[in-house]
């Protein structure tokens, strides 16, 4: 059951960066509730994980999950460069937190 909270936290987390860069170029109150609205979710999601699994690797695949996330959708959603040694990174991180998944 944590891991379903982890992962929505890191949903949570997203979609709280997309409103972050919607809010810094048009401060709206749909782009504000959005940007503070994920990312309170996500910490809530977060923290209810914590009752089943470690903080250390919770918290390490809420991280690398909405960083990986967070990357990609600024690259195909707001024009971010889509370079090779980018993806490849994104990958790094992926491959690092399902190491960090498996072996807990």
């Amino acid at each position: 059951m944590g891991w379903v909270f982890v992962f929505l936290a890191a949903i949570s987390e997203i979609i709280g960066v997309m409103g972050l860069k919607k809010y810094s170029q048009n401060k709206t109150l749909l782009n504000g509730v959005i940007y503070l609205g994920g990312f309170g979710v996500s910490f809530f999601f977060l923290y209810t994980s914590f009752q089943f699994l470690q903080v250390s690797i919770a918290y390490a695949v809420w991280i690398g999950i909405g960083t990986a996330g967070a990357v990609l959708l600024n690259m195909f959603l707001f024009g971010e460069s889509k370079s090779t040694a980018r993806f490849v990174s994104v990958a790094l991180i992926v491959f690092g937190v399902t190491g960090l998944q498996l072996l807990s």
